[in-house]
């Protein structure tokens, strides 16, 4: 099966762009555009950093709730992005749980945290704990665990495929990072204004019943994932049992909340056809 919908990237006016999408068992159902060209993902580098950090979690290396970052901040407040620290800063705005503010610098705290507590630089960390198992060879942290990855479609729909059906984690820990951490907890989505409530699990972003939003309109409540400021995303949506994964090389704006919807409704569309 080709998925014709993947087209519609020829439509977006991007230079490059390249997309697919993945079953649970990893049957790729499409792919369209150069799968194996290198973009850097922005923030599409949060859900491998938090995938690395729930390894970490599962090797007994770290616990969830153990103190890390501002004071009163735990691994699950820096995952959920309500330790309080501001979005690009390494200063505190908030008491911890208070609000989601988005925060890099959040991501930052967790991969310093991860390499001090298993005495590994975090880049090479999450080289041996993920994209080492997952054969994703193409993709490398290049600074930030915030958003300094850089990474392929055809890698991308390797992770998708491990988040859908986990093998490097107990399915268990998965479950928890697509629940909502922190309920009610009011927050800017960054491109898309503040959400009441702006949920989020550990380490991706929970859709639930957000308007507007970067996925699809008929995209299930139950649909987690991430997009990035380099005009990427990925995401899963478990009720349609398929992962959507697009990389471009045009930075997101008014271009990308005007195409993306209309595109993941087709490819949903598809699915369901």
């Amino acid at each position: 099966m080709s998925l014709h919908s993947l087209a519609l990237i020829e439509n977006w006016p991007v230079p490059t762009a390249a997309a697919a999408v993945v079953r649970a068992d990893g049957t790729v159902l499409g792919t369209h555009g150069p799968v194996t060209r290198r973009f850097p993902l922005a923030s599409v580098t949060k859900p491998l950093a938090a995938y690395a950090a729930l390894v970490a979690y599962e090797e007994g290396a770290i616990e969830l709730d153990e103190p890390a970052g501002p004071a009163g901040s735990t691994v699950r407040h820096l995952l959920a992005h309500t330790s309080g620290l501001a979005f690009d800063e390494h200063r505190v705005t908030s008491a911890p749980g208070e609000r989601r503010l988005y925060s890099n610098a959040g991501f930052e705290v967790l991969g310093d945290h991860i390499a001090k507590a298993t005495d590994i630089p975090f880049a090479e960390y999450l080289r041996q704990a993920v994209l080492q198992p997952l054969g994703m060879a193409s993709t490398t942290l290049d600074g930030s665990p915030a958003k300094d990855g850089v990474s392929t479609v055809d890698d991308l729909v390797r992770f998708a495929a491990e988040v859908q059906a986990p093998r490097l984690l107990d399915p268990r820990t998965v479950a928890e990072a697509m629940t909502v951490q922190y309920p009610g907890t009011k927050g800017v989505l960054p491109g898309y204004g503040h959400q009441n409530p702006n949920d989020w699990g550990l380490g991706f972003e929970i859709r639930d019943s957000k308007s507007p939003h970067w996925t699809g309109s008929s995209s299930s409540a139950r649909t987690f994932g991430h997009f990035g400021q380099s005009g990427t995303f990925l995401w899963i949506d478990p009720d349609a049992g398929a992962a959507g994964v697009a990389l471009t090389d045009r930075a997101f704006g008014p271009w990308a909340v005007e195409a993306w919807t209309p595109f993941t409704d087709a490819v949903l569309t598809e699915l369901r056809g």
